[in-house]
């Protein structure tokens, strides 16, 4: 049936929405797809529906090809999985929680592992029953701190989550290869460019993690590629780690005044006017103090070491101290710290640790990997308004484990000798794990071998944002007049516009409407009386059907324009020609 403007449920906005950050929260919401219903959650409108479930389609149609079968689960679930995995706490302030009214704790779920588990485990039993690969498409809930960019990251938002289940490596192998492809086949549907980078599991855990990026300037996950072919997000890179330098005869260390220098570099200028040598920021040692709280709730200061000329990245140390929070440590952490000498700390004292304290500090002490043994480090020294140059690693300072939170600059060597790398800019639209045997072993997911010996089954996990999907096919296409839908997720197939007054017109463009749904296309119809044809064809561009039929003075006549969106070509045809000319 066609589907006519007058009696659909649309209404268009001429003027933007106050908080709209990025193009695709504006066209959205201007266009009538979606509505927002608080920060990060948004009501679906029917030609947002519409969008939502060609992606969707898509999305079945492989995972069919990749022999995956779906499911549904619901959104609201109760605590004993999450207990029984450790996610209840490793989640923190990231998930909703409530409580039923009898007390009992249940969360809105931010991702389905535990309990796509424990449905298996309910029915299977033996290796025979392998591999499985199920899915669902369904809502996912992430208490984000600051949810921004309309669809790009709410709190609500749509997922497609895939979950293999092998009963040996080889098997999960084959079954994250399987759904690998598949992704790669949905994004090349979609008209989507993409980035396969290696990635860091989180939460998630399990050994292999690869993230499936689009490249945009909006995107808020920075990425590393080299020309030979090497690509990571910033929270997996590695550093390439110097060899370690013979320190035999190096000079001893020197604490020297250096009042009123407590950043990089007001130390670099003045010990560049008081010592003899040309320093840079890369010849001290910058530490930073962090706050560490663990699951338990208990709070750990700890520094870190690195060259001056790097800073730490944020993803970077979440990543490290994962699943401990982690933010700068504060006043009150410098005064319980009291061997903590603000703008002039550093792993090494004159006096050395005291009895019984961990560090010259008092706190674990971490190195980033470029502080090799051998290199001299200008630091503080632990003294108010005094450093030490001729500090050696090694010789006269260690650590307590080495740590990767520093910033990856342009031209770093990748780890895998490919070159040096580039940084930009992505949207994460997909990511694939190999969690390995986590979550079956913690929920005790086994079957039987073919020697009847119970062994435990391993597993992948493969998710796909759909709804971030739908924001960045809209970030790409469109113009300052609309949306520019591809055709393979268009709401539409055509758009018929009847204008003028002309009974004539709106007669052909009702007959036309009928005849192009009768040859397989969906029609939007605007049959709206006494609208303009301004603001018709305003809505239209707006709407961002990609092939638009209008219907107006050359009714009479028998004609009708066609007008592509995608490439702005217009022209006059029959209408007895116009089905033909668009199924070609």
């Amino acid at each position: 049936m066609v589907t006519r403007l007058s009696h659909y449920f649309l209404r268009t906005l001429r003027e933007d929405p106050a908080d709209a950050e990025v193009p695709s929260h504006r066209l959205l919401v201007r266009a009538g797809y979606i509505r927002r219903q608080a920060p990060g959650i948004f009501a679906w409108l029917p030609l947002g529906l519409r969008v939502k479930a060609k992606i969707e389609a898509i999305i079945r149609d492989e995972m069919a090809n990749a022999g995956a079968y779906e499911v549904h689960f619901p959104a609201l679930l109760p605590r004993e999985p999450y207990e029984l995995s450790g996610r209840w706490e490793e989640y923190g302030d990231g998930m909703f929680r409530l409580k039923d009214r009898k007390g009992a704790d249940y969360l809105l779920a931010p991702t389905h592992e535990e309990v796509f588990t424990l449905l298996v485990k309910d029915l299977y039993n033996s290796y025979k029953d392998l591999p499985l690969t199920i899915y669902q498409i369904q809502d996912k809930y992430r208490d984000e701190a600051r949810p921004r960019a309309g669809l790009l990251r709410g709190r609500e938002f749509t997922m497609k989550d895939a979950y293999s289940f092998d009963a040996s490596d080889a098997g999960l192998d084959a079954s994250y290869q399987a759904q690998r492809d598949a992704y790669e086949r949905i994004f090349q549907r979609l008209g989507l460019e993409y980035v396969i980078v290696a990635a860091d599991a989180g939460a998630m855990g399990g050994s292999k993690s690869e993230e499936f990026l689009h490249p945009t300037a909006i995107g808020e996950d920075t990425f590393v590629r080299s020309e030979g072919g090497y690509a990571a997000n910033v929270e997996a890179f590695t550093t390439v780690v110097p060899e370690p330098i013979a320190f035999d005869g190096l000079p001893a260390p020197v604490i020297f005044d250096s009042p009123n220098t407590p950043t990089i570099q007001t130390l670099v200028d003045h010990a560049n006017a008081t010592l003899d040598g040309d320093y840079t920021a890369a010849d001290t040692l910058k530490n930073v103090v962090l706050a560490l709280t663990h699951l338990d709730g208990t709070r750990e200061v700890v520094a870190v070491g690195l060259p001056g000329d790097r800073d730490v990245d944020d993803k970077r140390v979440e990543v490290a101290f994962a699943p401990a929070a982690v933010e700068a440590a504060t006043a009150e952490d410098f005064e319980r710290n009291p061997l903590l000498v603000k703008g002039y700390i550093g792993p090494w004292s004159e006096t050395g640790p005291i009895l019984g304290e961990e560090s010259a500090t008092g706190i674990r002490y971490f190195l980033d990997p470029r502080v090799v043994d051998g290199t001299s480090w200008i630091t503080g020294a632990n003294i108010d308004q005094k450093h030490v140059h001729s500090l050696v690693a090694g010789r006269d300072f260690t650590a307590d484990g080495f740590i990767e939170v520093a910033t990856v600059r342009e031209g770093d060597p990748a780890p895998d000798g490919s070159g040096p790398v580039s940084l930009a800019r992505g949207m994460e639209i997909g990511h694939v794990f190999q969690l390995g045997r986590k979550y079956a072993e913690a929920l005790g997911l086994k079957v039987l071998d073919e020697n009847g010996k119970l062994v435990t089954v391993t597993m992948g996990s493969y998710g796909i944002g759909v709804t971030r999907i739908l924001a960045n096919i809209a970030e790409l296409n469109n113009d300052d007049k609309g949306l520019i839908w591809p055709a393979s997720v268009a709401p539409f197939d055509v758009h018929v516009v009847a204008t003028g007054r002309d009974a004539a017109a709106f007669e052909l463009a009702a007959s036309l409407s009928a005849d192009l749904e009768a040859s397989g296309f969906d029609v939007l119809y605007d049959d709206r009386p006494k609208v303009s044809p301004g603001v018709k064809f305003g809505d239209a561009e707006l709407v961002g059907v990609p092939r638009i039929v209008i219907v107006g003075r050359g009714a009479a006549d028998g004609e009708v324009e066609l007008w592509d969106r995608r490439t702005g070509d217009r022209e006059v045809v029959p209408a007895a020609e116009a089905v033909a000319r668009l199924t070609a």
